[in-house]
Formats: C-alpha cells, structure tokens, sequence
C-alpha cells in the first residue's frame, strides 16, 4: 500500500457549487457578513453535497477509534497504562461527557477497537471485532507495530469509513479513546512539522503534573529520533511512532475525503492523523473542520499547517470527541440558516443594484482618473 496513491483520487468539494452558494447567499433577506462564520460554513457544506441550497444535516455520526500505548508505561499519562478500555466501557454506558452529549444531541455514537490492550471478552464484539493488535509498541525504543499491521489498521479505517458513507451518514464527528495516544499523536506532529519534542509537549486530556510532562516530552525526543529517518513513507511513519489506532484514523481521514464525507476533527489525535493524511494527499483537509482548541501545543501546530481554523474555543480539554461534538450544533444552524432563510423580492434586489450603480457613478463623477478630486 502507498498513501500517496489518494491524491488521484480525493478531489476538492466543487467550486462552482460554493459560487453558486455565495451568489445565493447575496439574496437572503439578512445582509451578507451579518451571519459571521455560518455563512462560510454553509457555503463550504453546499461544496461537499453539491447541493444548493445546502441540505440539512440529518444523519450525523460520532466515530471513536480506540487503542493502548505502550509508552504510557513510562508514566506520561493522567491514566494508567492499558486502561483505555475503561474508557471504552463508560462510554458504553453513557458516562462520560461525550456520551452526555451524543445523548442530548441525538447522535448515534461506533466504537472501533483498533489496539486495546485488554480482554477482547470485556467488550462487546461490535467494538472489538476490528482488532489489529493488543496494543501497541513502547515508541521510544521499539515500532508501534509492524508494517503488515500498519497497512490492516490503515485499511481498517478505510473500510469503516465505506460503511459510513454507503449507510447514510452525512458528516462524522471524529475522536479518539486511547492512554499514551497524545504522545504519539505529538511525535507525529512535531515530526512532520520540523519541530523539538518541548513546542509540541502538552498535558493530555487527564492532565498530568510537571515530572510527567518531563517524562513525556523525553519520550517524544526520543520517539521522533526514530521517526525522522522514515519521514519520507507515511505507512512506516505510523508503524515506527503511530500506533493501530492513529493508522486506522488516518486511513478513515482518506477514505471519507475520498467518498464526499465531510469530518470534524476533536484533538490532537485526529489533528495528527489528519496532518499524516494531508502528506498523502494535499487535497484532503477541505473536507476537513476544525471542532475546537484542546489546549495542546501539538493540535495547534498541525491545525496551522493544514490552514484550518477551529470552530470553538471553550477551554474542552477531555478529548474523546466531546470538543467535535460540542460544535456539531454550530454546523447544523450554519446549514438550517442558509437553507431556510427565504430570499429577497426581485423589486427589492434591483433597487439594491441601482443604488450600488448610483453610488458608483457619483465617486467616478468626483474622482479623476489620478485619484484627485474634480475641484482640483
């Protein structure tokens, strides 16, 4: 497999449709730059639907990849190592604030274990049947996980994005339940970017005192001595300091960008995985927004370099697709206003024209051809 074979095939949302959605937007009775973002916002939907107006966003869906570090056994993380599946399991069981979320906005939530590092019998098969590994490898001394392993987990993605796509689902909130995985995720980042282990070291989204900040960012230095020499091939840059979930996240990135499925990306995780597929294919992050800041120096870093701007700023720090989920609402209104605002009267947008062409007239009757007054 060779990610760069995606940039033949991921085309960007159609600029004629978003002309098309900005001309119409001209003739809503509320005046244009009146609706902030949300114009921008709905016009970028009417892109990826090839719709206008744009349709209403019907069939959202929250998909969280799971998976266990190994680096998380040095203590660079709020959570023990290998309890990424409780985190898992209180989700199932709706107690977490993501599942608060999904269940006050009516989003169905999947689960695809990709790389837990417990008992595929402590979870429903539904979420583990997609297994690429139990857990994955200590990046600072040895690979997340083999090639062979790097491609299932990529091509796990793809296929879930395909189920996706083929059931309906218009737009899919992205994130992550995994211990260690924003060590990787900075590793990436911080590779990709050119950057020291200390710009891209945060506090994860359990938080984590000062010696383990330490511990972390020595663990990014040492993971990213070993991803600089595999720079130039995104597969073996997710085996060497990615893990199965970060490839199978990058995977589903591709594939949706491929099959017109628009994402919000949570954190620093999907951000990562979302900087690793923008290498593939340049094309890819239009089909992209940002959900919110996390707080992590590494998020902001790959966000920058993708040129996407993120929705909120409401200091969310849990991760786990809450902060996505949170700006769902924002699209959703950005896509009900240009829809349903009903459009001006034909009388009133031809006295608008006139105006525009009376004033024109009356600077070019006062302006010379220099910029000097006519009384000059």
């Amino acid at each position: 497999m060779n990610l760069d074979d995606f940039s033949d095939l991921i085309e960007r949302p159609d600029g004629g449709v978003r002309r098309d959605a900005e001309e119409r937007r001209e003739r809503l009775i509320v005046p244009p730059g009146a609706l902030g973002r949300l114009d921008e916002l709905g016009e970028w939907l009417s892109a990826a639907q090839q719709a206008v107006p744009v349709k209403p966003i019907e069939q959202p869906r929250v998909v969280l990849f799971a998976g266990d570090h190994g680096v998380a056994e040095l203590g660079v993380s709020g959570r023990a190592a290998g309890s990424a599946h409780e985190l898992v399991r209180a989700t199932l069981d709706g107690a977490t604030p993501l599942a608060v979320l999904a269940r006050r906005f009516s989003v169905p939530v999947r689960i695809v274990d990709a790389g837990l590092d417990c008992d595929p019998e402590l979870l429903p098969e539904s979420v583990v049947r997609h297994r690429v590994r139990r857990g994955s490898g200590r990046i600072d001394i040895e690979d997340a996980m083999t090639a062979e392993e790097a491609e299932r987990a990529v091509r796990l993605g793809i296929a879930i994005a395909d189920e996706e796509a083929d059931s309906g689902t218009d737009l899919v909130v992205l994130g992550d339940l995994s211990v260690g995985g924003t060590t990787a995720a900075s590793t990436l980042i911080a590779a990709l970017c050119g950057t020291d282990a200390s710009v891209v070291t945060g506090r994860g989204g359990a938080g984590i005192d000062d010696l383990a900040w330490m511990r972390k960012c020595a663990a990014i230095r040492d993971a990213l001595r070993r991803a600089r020499p595999v720079l130039g091939d995104q597969l073996e840059l997710l085996a060497t300091v990615g893990g199965a979930d970060l490839a199978a996240m990058t995977g589903f990135l591709l594939q949706c960008a491929v099959r017109r499925l628009p994402v919000i990306l949570d954190g620093v995780v999907s951000s990562a995985c979302a900087l690793v597929a923008q290498r593939a294919a340049f094309r890819a992050p239009d089909w992209w927004l940002a959900g919110q800041v996390s707080g992590e120096p590494a998020q902001t870093k790959a966000l920058d370099r993708m040129a996407l701007n993120p929705l909120l700023d409401q200091g969310v720090i849990v991760g786990e697709g809450s902060g996505a989920l949170l700006a769902l609402p924002l699209v959703q209104a950005a896509a009900a206003l240009a829809a349903e605002l009903p459009e001006r009267a034909p009388a009133d947008i031809r006295e608008d024209v006139e105006k525009d062409i009376e004033k024109d007239g009356a600077e070019a009757g006062t302006t010379g051809g220099n910029g000097d007054t006519a009384d000059d």
